[in-house]
């Protein structure tokens, strides 16, 4: 069988900064017809190259080679043995606080208090039952495609094949001087079948009047990639994964969930987890005709 190896100078600079260059570069390919963008992606993948924010390839020649064998980033299984520990991925939900700016917080009562129960139960025993009423976009919360669309699988729908026990993949971005997270920053992982997680450090402003912008986003080609490439779920611990400041266009929930692939919003703690090797949970409760609630995302990492 023919194999083919790409020849190639290349330039590459990073999101927080830097750059990197290549003279004369060979880089196996499955064919002698590859765009020059997929040679690109083929790099940083190779490269194991991370907050890559552009590649520009020049002098290309395809070569009939043997190939000598590239390698990528794998995500990696969490083996099923001891050794684990759990990382909380969510923020607290509390009386009034404030997701997302223009949306109401969430109102805690009682329905029954401790003292009225009493009158209901044996001597000595006492529950409290209480109330909340929220928005589903409250907390750290997951968007199923009916959030976006009527005829989307709503949150009773969700398989949870595409919401517990995923292999994590998270792409880290802290640093970075440039909002919009494009597909290059993304290239070099391996997104079929994960729970791609993005790690901008925006959680930092939780709480405050920053966090709600401008904050980070995902462009519509990146997440053009991820739907293509097969990511199972596409999550960030920012205001939103769409920019906020584009007057209402919204092509990464359009894309994703129209693919089928849930967007997790408002994560924290992504620092504490490894790059591959993790898996999330961010199962939300069955509703039906409802279609984004609140979810105790976590991950299971080895030690």
């Amino acid at each position: 069988m023919t194999e083919y190896r790409a020849v190639f100078d290349a330039e590459v600079t990073f999101l927080n900064g830097g750059g990197l260059q290549t003279q004369g570069f060979r880089l196996d390919l499955p064919a002698a017809d590859i765009a020059e963008d997929e040679i690109a992606n083929r790099l940083i993948g190779h490269l194991g190259l991370s907050m890559v924010d552009q590649v520009r390839i020049s002098r290309l020649r395809v070569v009939h080679e043997p190939h000598r064998g590239s390698r990528g980033v794998p995500t990696t299984a969490v083996p099923a043995a001891p050794g684990r520990r759990l990382v909380e991925l969510n923020h607290v939900i509390e009386a009034g606080m404030t997701t997302y700016p223009g949306l109401p917080g969430p109102e805690i009562a009682p329905h029954l208090t401790r003292e009225a129960s009493r009158a209901h139960y044996a001597p000595g025993v006492e529950f409290a039952i209480d109330r909340i009423s929220m928005v589903g976009n409250t907390g750290t919360y997951l968007d199923s495609p009916y959030h976006r669309y009527p005829d989307g699988a709503d949150l009773a729908a969700l398989p949870l094949e595409a919401v517990a026990d995923l292999p994590a993949v998270v792409v880290r971005l802290v640093g970075s001087d440039q909002r919009g997270i494009g597909p290059q920053a993304l290239a070099a992982f391996d997104l079929a079948g994960a729970a791609v997680l993005l790690h901008t450090g925006w959680d930092r402003h939780w709480g405050s009047g920053a966090y709600g912008g401008p904050a980070p986003y995902l462009t519509e080609p990146a997440a053009k990639l991820l739907a293509d490439a097969g990511a199972r779920l596409v999550g960030i611990d920012s205001v939103n994964i769409d920019d906020t400041d584009s007057g209402g266009q919204r092509p990464a929930h359009s894309i994703l969930l129209d693919a089928g692939v849930p967007v997790l919003e408002h994560l924290t703690g992504l620092a504490d987890l490894p790059v591959t090797g993790a898996r999330l949970h961010a199962a939300p409760p069955r509703v039906r005709g409802f279609g984004t609630f609140p979810v105790r995302a976590y991950a299971i990492v080895p030690r």
